[in-house]
């Protein structure tokens, strides 16, 4: 029985660690934040673009990273919230040339805030939590990262489990971890990433040694998506 009272003490403070969203440094603190739904607004031609995005029951993004292409299928019907401010994030640039800062081999892979030399991006305001959205942590899935104890909390950062974690759609401290999306092609990129070695640095635990950048984050065209046989994949 102690055994397993402390195991499950330490698999509650793995999570807690985990998905932690870093407090802003001095950089994002001067830059002006926004809301998604302001920066969408601002991104579309019109009324009729802004629409169609919301209209879309999925979106495909092409991640490029330095240890190859990741492809992920947002699931807009169920996580729009999520879907838009994944989207309004890769379509500012805010993605590219930051890294998966904290990599935890049978867990999770979590990136989208942090550059090489471990400065913090600014962000948008935060988001409402959609745990309640029916998608589970499954593996393969993507899931907003939030600070512990405060749901509405979610920016930037998002996290890929590399193994099933059913026990982040519970409400540990009030929610679960709301997932958005799915990677339907290029598991084994984020294989690749899960096992690469990490350390310590600027504080931060679990850190890959060798950075894993993320090099490029863009949205793919209808056809491109059928061209590349996403819709019928499964990782």
């Amino acid at each position: 029985m102690k055994s397993v009272i402390v195991g499950a003490l330490v698999m509650a403070g793995l999570v807690i660690a985990a998905f932690a969203v870093q407090p802003e440094n001095e950089a994002s603190k001067s830059t002006p934040k926004e809301s998604v739904s302001e920066s969408v607004e601002a991104g579309g031609n019109d009324a009729q673009d802004s629409d169609a995005k919301q209209e879309e029951q999925f979106v495909y993004f092409q991640m490029t990273t330095s240890k190859g292409d990741i492809y992920i299928e947002l699931n807009n019907e169920l996580a729009p919230i999520s879907t838009a401010n994944f989207r309004a994030y890769a379509e500012a640039g805010h993605y590219n040339g930051t890294i998966f800062h904290r990599v935890i081999k049978d867990f999770m892979i979590q990136g989208g805030a942090f550059k090489p030399d471990m400065s913090k991006m600014p962000s948008f305001e935060p988001i409402e939590n959609e745990w309640t959205n029916g998608l589970s942590n499954k593996r393969g899935t993507l899931a907003m990262a939030r600070l512990g104890g405060r749901a509405n909390s979610a920016t930037a950062q998002f996290f890929i489990n590399v193994k099933d974690n059913g026990f982040l759609d519970q409400p540990r401290d009030g929610a679960g971890y709301a997932v958005f999306g799915r990677v339907v092609k290029g598991m084994d990129v984020v294989d690749k990433i899960r096992v690469v070695t990490t350390g310590t640095k600027s504080g931060m635990g679990d850190v890959p040694i060798e950075p894993i950048v993320i090099e490029q984050v863009v949205e793919l065209e209808p056809e491109q998506v059928e061209e590349l046989g996403l819709v019928e994949s499964e990782g």
